[in-house]
């Protein structure tokens, strides 16, 4: 190898001087990326608090931000990352996942006023869809953003607008440009001196007659709850004067099944999770995202310390020590009905009451699932958990979790008061129970039944919804919202409840029931249904998230190519993590197999 020869030069080397070298120490040290401003830092400091600041309320503290600037500005999510001493990539990840947070950059404009017009199936039959076309330039206001949203669960008042938080039953262009211009922009209060009994209500309507609805109905409050006999059975409970084991018994015997549409025994939910290593958590799902569902809504709007008793007898069965409670967004009425009860209950608790916490969903259907509801409860993005582990073991902050619906546990008082007895004691074609059918579309009378398990639906229109609107002729129904499928009206016998409906490619879910006539289409139902699964995927898995895009590219066709749509419903039911996109593809079988006129 050659090497250089060696020298006898001697060369000079730079010294850098303290203030040279002080330089480099801050360029190396500069921190990389966009920096908080102090300004953002104190306006985002004057709506969380001081702290300290828990990883689980980054949703709600975004809900903050986005409440009181109608956006999310790009330095108020850098100013809140540093304070929650979260990655700016983590805090971005979770506002652009839930679609009732926009995100603005810089100096762009925010609207004063966002007007949401339903499209859901049961408004767009109702006219939705030339409402939103209209709205635009009947508003003529550049300030006043008017777009589509996915169903607002009122479907039983379609088609609906709501203008900021301001919910317009009914809803017409004039109703609406009357809402902007008054600037109707929030949910007027309920008054809470009503009287209310769900059994009362056992086979009949819950809810008022369409025109007897109102935004926002009277509630029994705290007190009068309690001047009924209200929060008696917790007392006693906690007194001892009731066996534990006998309360688990006569839920196992009434019968009562996950009513959020699983259909999971309670009883026998009750037992597996008090078997479980404590601590324990209870995570309640009232985000009621599944299209043509309104059930929860209406019971909580009339009744809410029902369902907060049930909530504290299953946590004292149980052995629970914290209750969430996850409320859909959309429901603001409800949610501040809630938050002052609660309140009150805690101000003056009748019993001893477990760390009860109210959380805001942010418009995500797939929070309606229950692990993707636990992630966006922890303050992350709603995608589900692969199973196992199962959330009665690891469930909420790795927990064991007793996860309901609401109202399932509204009927635990009347279940242990009245005897599992009566809940069982209603049915029809050998179903047992009682079922809160939401039922919404072409019906004369829609609305929340408290009907027998096992009606039929032709039982269900003419004993209970009036029969059809004048002009119309039943045709088809959705049997369990937007993912239970759809059957011809000539298949109007079937009893609609739990496992009777598999068979037909179909399933109760929820018991959100949309009827449609004559006048309509099969295929146009499906592709609404899809489109709103293709909205509302989480897009964690690929068959789910490029399935329901490509099948509501295909089904727009006049002419359905069902070998493909076949295709990616077999990928979609085999692959897919969560029950969205297992449940996707029944309404492209339906019609494929009982509107086959339609779609050749």
């Amino acid at each position: 190898m050659n090497h250089p020869k060696p020298s006898n030069e001697i060369k000079a080397v730079a010294i850098a001087s303290a203030d040279d070298l002080r330089e480099r120490i801050r360029q190396k040290s500069k921190l990389k990326g966009r920096q908080a401003d102090d300004a953002s830092l104190a306006e985002v400091k004057k709506l969380i608090g001081e702290g300290p600041y828990r990883r689980d309320l980054l949703i709600e503290n975004l809900h903050l931000l986005n409440d009181a600037y109608r956006a999310l500005h790009d330095r108020h999510l850098v100013a809140l990352a540093k304070l929650m001493n979260l990655p700016m990539a983590e805090v971005y990840e979770v506002a652009t996942f839930y679609h009732h947070f926009e995100i603005v950059r810089g100096n762009d404009p925010v609207a004063d006023i966002t007007v949401r017009v339903c499209d859901g199936l049961s408004c767009e039959l109702a006219g939705a869809k030339n409402l939103l076309e209209r709205l635009p330039t009947i508003l003529g206001n550049s300030k006043v953003k008017v777009i589509a949203a996915p169903c607002v669960g009122r479907c039983e008042q379609a088609p609906v607008a709501v203008v900021h938080q301001y919910p317009v039953l009914f809803a017409d262009a004039e109703k609406v440009s009357n809402a902007v211009k008054n600037r109707q922009l929030t949910h007027p209060r309920a008054k809470d001196d009503a009287q209310f009994e769900p059994a009362n209500f056992a086979e009949k309507g819950v809810s008022p007659e369409q025109k007897a609805n109102v935004v926002s109905p009277s509630y029994v409050g705290f007190d009068a709850y309690r001047a009924k006999g209200g929060y008696q059975l917790a007392v006693e409970l906690e007194a001892g004067k009731h066996d534990v084991q006998a309360i688990i018994k006569a839920m196992e015997d009434s019968g009562l099944r996950g009513l959020g549409g699983a259909g999971f025994p309670a009883g026998r939910k009750w037992r597996i999770v008090r078997d479980q290593p404590a601590p324990k958590l209870m995570a309640v799902n009232i985000d009621e995202g599944e299209p043509g569902t309104f059930k929860d809504r209406t019971y909580l709007e009339r009744d809410p310390h029902r369902f907060l008793e049930g909530m504290l007898i299953a946590a004292k069965v149980v052995g629970i020590d914290a209750c969430y409670i996850y409320l859909r967004d959309e429901y603001h009425g409800c949610r501040e009905l809630l938050s002052n009860e609660i309140k009150k209950l805690q101000a003056n608790p009748p019993c001893k009451l477990p760390h009860i916490e109210l959380r805001r969903g942010a418009g995500a259907y797939i929070c309606g699932e229950e692990s993707a509801m636990i992630e966006s409860i922890e303050g992350k993005r709603g995608e589900p958990r692969m199973r196992p582990p199962y959330i009665a073991q690891v469930g909420l902050f790795g927990r064991p979790t007793l996860e309901h619906n609401f109202e399932t546990l509204y009927w635990v008082r009347d279940i242990v008061q009245r005897g599992p007895q009566w809940f069982s004691s209603y049915g029809r074609h050998e179903r047992k129970g009682l079922r809160s059918f939401s039922v919404s579309g072409r019906v004369k009378s829609p609305g929340v039944k408290l009907a027998p398990a096992g009606i039929t639906i032709q039982e269900l229109i003419d004993e209970y919804c009036g029969g059809m609107q004048e002009g119309h002729t039943f045709y088809g129904y959705l049997p369990g919202g937007a993912s239970g499928g759809i059957l011809p009206a000539t298949m109007n016998t079937i009893p609609l409840d739990f496992d009777t409906l598999q068979p037909y490619g179909c399933f109760i879910g929820s018991a959100a029931v949309m009827v449609f006539s004559d006048h309509d289409k099969a295929r146009d139902a499906a592709l609404n249904v899809m489109r709103f699964f293709e909205h509302e995927s989480c897009g964690q898995c690929t068959p789910c998230r490029v399935g329901t895009s490509k099948a509501a590219q295909l089904m727009q066709a006049n002419q359905w190519d069902q070998a493909t749509l076949e295709d990616l419903s077999t990928v979609m039911v085999d692959a897919s993590i969560c029950g969205l996109g297992q449940a996707a593809p029944n309404p492209i079988r339906c019609v494929q197999k009982y509107f086959p006129h339609e779609i050749v």
